[in-house]
């Protein structure tokens, strides 16, 4: 728990102030607490993770309970109105925004998505049922996705259009400036 708080800490650049550094306090800690195979012992410790989720949740509008499966510095950007259903997988280095959801499709039918590394997903992204984004994948904002999303590629729209990304492409070559035709989506 304790190194994955230090990394936490390197990710939200040693900012206690970061609402997404007190989510992920509080989901190491709900993690952590399963790693106590005495239940008599783990029992105190759920009780106050069951008592500061709710007062996280309240805080900062982001629901992130501990049965997520998270990769190795996970950020959130922008807080409120974020939930991630308990079945989401995220591999490493992925980013979300605030009014993102990640969950299930249809009510009652489980099956959440599984994220891959790198995936950068756009505020107000909705990202539902149970389907595979791949390594290096950019969610624009607004953006409904549905349907698998291949690796290195940029999904946009409702319902959310796959584009691949051209070579080279990433945080220094913005995605929009490569696909003219993107430019009309967001006019």
């Amino acid at each position: 728990m304790f190194e994955n708080l230090r990394e936490d800490w390197r990710t939200y650049d040693r900012q206690w102030s970061r609402q997404g550094m007190w989510v992920m306090v509080v989901y190491r800690f709900g993690r952590w607490r399963y790693t106590i195979r005495w239940r008599w012992l783990r029992l105190p410790f759920s009780f106050l993770y069951k008592l500061l989720k709710p007062v996280s949740e309240i805080l900062t509008g982001i629901e992130l309970p501990c049965e997520v499966t998270l990769g190795r510095r996970f950020r959130i950007d922008h807080f409120g109105g974020i939930i991630v259903s308990g079945d989401a997988v995220f591999g490493d280095d992925c980013v979300i925004r605030n009014g993102v959801t990640v969950g299930l499709r249809h009510t009652g039918v489980r099956g959440a998505p599984v994220i891959g590394n790198r995936v950068d997903i756009g505020a107000g992204a909705k990202i539902l049922g149970p389907l595979h984004i791949g390594d290096d994948v950019a969610i624009g904002a607004n953006a409904v996705v549905i349907t698998d999303v291949p690796a290195n590629s940029i999904a946009v729209g409702i319902p959310a259009r796959v584009i691949p990304r051209k070579e080279g492409q990433g945080k220094h070559n913005p995605p929009i400036a490569n696909h003219p035709e993107l430019l009309e989506v967001h006019r």
